[in-house]
């Protein structure tokens, strides 16, 4: 037996029946191995389904990890080759016993011609397209099968070429971003041709689960349940829609159970199914004299899920039953005159009550789906939960993300905005790529309206800002022509679908928007930034990111932030030596944000002094641990004003409802806005997002020399506290005063002034104390253990500090049951403590902290087994005088 033969008898072998029931269907599972070769057939190697070439070729090691220094440039080959899948599989049943028989691919990435024993099948051309192939005349005893892919960089190209209308920009991305063009013609993950935050891999490859299914009658292909609350009857109803392919030429008749046991409901219903694409919707009445504990977001309730059987009984064909999870929450997107400014409010009432957004917003994991797995998605998402963070925004360049993605949220509490696959682009509106956008929007609500963690779909990121604010420079006259496409897209296509497929949800057309504001103004607003409506992205790296003053007091930030480098620790997997100094050629090509490094630098001179150490990689990691600790005081500022300005009008602006900063994760190693490292480690930003999104936390600004001090509460109750402010010289671990202002009132789920004072009165009050010689550090405390974190005021920049010197750190290590104890000491105030213990995975309880006492403990919590041993040798201290 030759190593063909014997390759082909593994691969018969491998072919798993996933499920046989008693005249049910017959699934044939065809993920596992497969043979990947290129284009001109020389080269030629296994590659595993779900997957794509770029991993196949790295897991046969034909290339290196394309992560690896300049790799995404060096290996633009692959995707511009185009590579065939195929593979070949014994049919395990007798085709004649069944009616139809279809070839399933949940996803296919991206175009492609679909070949059955040499019958093509059709062409894919949406990368978030589910395609089914009737193959029931075409499949034998023994089968070959093959998906030939074409270039998606060639064909995008090509349909740019093709388009005779008007031109579709922008053409190519900025050349800082080393991407490809045309990323808006393909119906594809927009951010594979690159952004400013990550490579171009634009993949070829069987991203998700492809099957073979055989059935009789009829065939279950989508179920979902959405539940409503009728106020006048104080009753619960769940809309359970099925939608069927029916094989039979004349409707079926049956009965559908749906039981609940845990809420004593069940109710029968006699349906009749039509042939075609039979769908049955029913109303259930959840019982009323059950309690029906409802899902609430992370800080507000638990997520309580029911388990829910439904049962189909048909005349004809098998029995099937579907057993699934099933929340109760309703959301209101709230947009209504606000007393004393112009404008509405824009924020969501989940069961009925008002939530503060509080989050981050995400982006594909990695560019390799596949590397994508569940413990990833866990990683991530726990991360979001534990730095306090309710929600999150499934931003519109990436992918809708895997079903696992959203069943997390359901279980933690993370609500999501979703957005629909658009970004920062204009897009064509011929009919064949409406077809496919129809397709695509109608199968993705079917997929995923059933999560109550999605409670909005955004049609876009930043197209509606695109045309209004006309970055591509579109002539005057021709921008008629642009509006047109625009309704056309997002409102009579996409809207249109969202709203006959899904009433339990608001639709936004893009974001930032004007919201109502938007669709009276013909779904275009003049200024999509306008803080008196709906959502606003914002950046602005050339202010003082310390001054609150020039932050938009608007309505929701929906994006907002500052870019810092990854720990050294991440950066060195995919570079060398040679690369480790911030002026590298590998550091600037990395970057794709054009001027960031500059701008951080120029961040960072304003409040902090440059390192100037001679040794390069030493000068290297304090410039990593200065843009960490600028990003996360940065985003801490504004994030606290989003925050303080919730229950206030103050010049006609005010109630924010949402803080959603840019970004939560990474896709490779590189600078970016993240706060999340690739592969998941917390920059200094995602350890202050645990505080500045505590759920009880004293906020402090500064007005025309006055202080500040706000309340901040997304408790349910209110509080009475004790505000304790101390006031420290930089020069001595002993207070210099301590106020403690006792029987404070902070208001539930609002924001309130609960102190104020002349800074001048301060410092003279805290005798010996000046702007540049001391800090305020401050919390609230009170009965039964509630106490926020301690929060801290600069009275200057740090490069100005007068009497901080350099402390020694130093730190034991012990452990205690799954956590390890790290007992820190110091000699002298240090400002931005950091913990760095390397590449041992996992997150500490606190980090980038102020210590103003002699001892502190923190917490280390390993996300795989670790010891204390090599905790102490990873273990690097730093703070702020550590930067030379």
């Amino acid at each position: 037996m030759g190593p063909a033969a014997a390759l082909l008898l593994l691969l018969l072998l491998s072919v798993v029946p996933l499920a046989v029931a008693a005249g049910g269907p017959e699934v044939l599972s065809l993920r596992g191995s497969w043979r990947l070769r290129s284009g001109n057939g020389s080269v030629s190697l296994p590659a595993e389904v779900p997957g794509c070439v770029h991993t196949a070729l790295l897991r046969r090691g034909l290339i290196q990890d394309p992560y690896y220094r300049f790799n995404d440039v060096m290996y633009r080959w692959i995707s511009l080759d185009n590579w065939t899948y195929s593979r070949t599989f014994k049919t395990p049943f007798d085709v004649r016993r069944w009616q139809k028989v279809n070839l399933v691919f949940e996803g296919v990435d991206t175009v492609a011609e679909i070949l059955l024993n040499n019958v093509t099948l059709g062409r894919t051309d949406n990368m978030f397209n589910r395609y089914s192939f009737d193959i029931t005349s075409v499949i034998q005893e023994v089968n070959f099968v093959e998906v030939c892919f074409l270039s998606a960089v060639s064909y995008a190209a090509e349909q740019s070429r093709c388009h005779k209308a008007h031109s579709i920009p922008p053409a190519c991305p900025p050349p800082v971003q080393k991407g490809e063009c045309h990323v808006n013609f393909i119906r594809k993950e927009q951010c594979s041709f690159s952004w400013d935050w990550g490579p171009s891999f634009p993949t070829q490859g069987i991203w998700k689960d492809v099957r073979i299914e055989a059935y009789n009658h009829y065939h279950l292909i989508y179920f979902s349940i959405t539940p409503s609350f009728v106020k006048s009857a104080q009753q619960w109803y769940l809309e359970v829609e099925s939608i069927f392919d029916v094989v039979s030429s004349k409707p079926i008749a049956g009965l559908v159970t749906v039981n609940i046991p845990k809420l004593q409901t069940q109710q029968m219903f006699s349906v009749k199914l039509q042939p075609g694409e039979g769908s049955i919707v029913l109303l259930v009445n959840i019982n009323k004299s059950a309690a029906v504990e409802p899902w609430w977001p992370n800080g507000h309730g638990r997520q309580t899920g029911y388990n829910m059987t439904t049962t189909f009984m048909m005349e004809a064909g098998c029995q099937i039953e579907k057993f699934s999870k099933v929340y109760f929450r309703t959301v209101e997107l709230v947009q209504e005159p606000i007393p004393g400014s112009p404008g509405l409010s824009f924020y969501f009432r989940i069961n009925g009550l008002p939530i503060f957004i509080k989050g981050s917003n995400w982006i594909p994991a990695d560019s390799f789906q596949d590397r994508v797995t569940y413990d990833t998605l866990r990683l991530l998402l726990k991360s979001a939960a534990d730095a306090n963070m309710n929600a999150l925004r499934v931003w519109g360049g990436g992918v809708y993300e895997q079903d696992e993605f959203y069943d997390i949220c359901d279980e933690i509490g993370i609500m999501i905005w979703q957005d629909f696959m658009f970004a920062c682009a204009l897009y064509p509106t011929d009919q064949k790529y409406l077809e496919s956008v129809r397709a695509e929007v109608s199968h993705q609500v079917r997929r995923l309206k059933s999560h109550p963690s999605i409670i909005l779909w955004s049609g876009n990121n930043e197209n509606e800002a695109a045309i209004a604010s006309n970055w591509f420079s579109i002539p005057y006259p021709d921008i008629g022509l642009y509006v047109k496409d625009y309704v056309t897209l997002y409102v009579k296509n996409i809207r249109e679908i969202v709203l006959s497929e899904d009433k339990s949800r608001p639709f936004v057309a893009s974001s930032p928007t004007n919201g109502l504001e938007s669709v009276k103004e013909g779904w275009l607003s003049r200024d999509p930034y306008d803080t008196h409506y709906g959502d606003t992205h914002f950046y602005d790296y050339n202010s003082d990111c310390w001054n609150w003053t020039v932050y938009p007091k608007t309505r929701f930030a929906s994006e907002y932030g500052f870019q810092s480098w990854p720990s050294f620790s991440t950066i060195e997997k995919v570079s060398s030596p040679q690369d480790w100094s911030y002026t590298s050629n590998f550091s600037l090509h990395r970057q794709h944000h054009e001027s960031g490094n500059i701008q951080m630098l120029q961040e960072i001179g304003r409040h902090f002094k440059l390192p100037q150490s001679p040794d390069p990689v030493k000068h290297f990691k304090d410039m990593i641990y200065l843009t960490q600790v600028m990003q996360a005081q940065c985003i801490k500022t504004e994030t606290e004003f989003y925050r303080f300005s919730q229950s206030e009008i103050v010049n006609g602006e005010g109630h924010t409802m949402g803080a959603l900063y840019w970004q939560l994760n990474d896709i490779w190693q590189a600078p970016s806005w993240a706060s999340l490292e690739y592969g998941g480690k917390w920059k200094l930003l995602h350890y202050f997002a645990q505080n500045f999104f505590a759920p009880l936390l004293p906020v402090a600004y500064e007005d025309k020399g006055m202080l500040h001090i706000y309340g901040v509460s997304d408790l349910h109750e209110d509080h009475k506290l004790t505000l304790r402010v101390v006031v420290h010289a930089w020069s001595s671990l002993e207070p210099v005063c301590t106020l403690a202002k006792e029987g404070v009132t902070v208001k539930a789920q609002s924001a309130v002034p609960i102190y104020k004072e002349p800074i001048s009165d301060l410092l003279e009050r805290c005798r010996n104390c000046t702007r540049k010689s001391c800090v305020i550090t401050f919390c609230l405390v009170g009965e039964d253990g509630l106490q926020s974190p301690t929060n801290h005021y600069f009275l200057s920049s740090l490069k100005d500090a007068v009497g901080l010197e350099k402390t020694q750190l130093s730190a034991s290590v012990s452990q205690q049951d799954d956590v390890y104890i790290f007992v820190l000491q110091t000699t002298a105030i240090a400002p931005f403590v950091t913990l760095d213990v390397g590449n041992v995975k996992g997150r500490f309880s606190d980090n980038g902290f102020l210590m103003t006492e002699k001892k502190k403990m923190v917490a280390f919590y390993p996300w795989e087994p670790t010891s204390v041993e090599e905790l102490e040798s990873s273990l690097i201290l730093t703070s702020l005088l550590d930067v030379v």
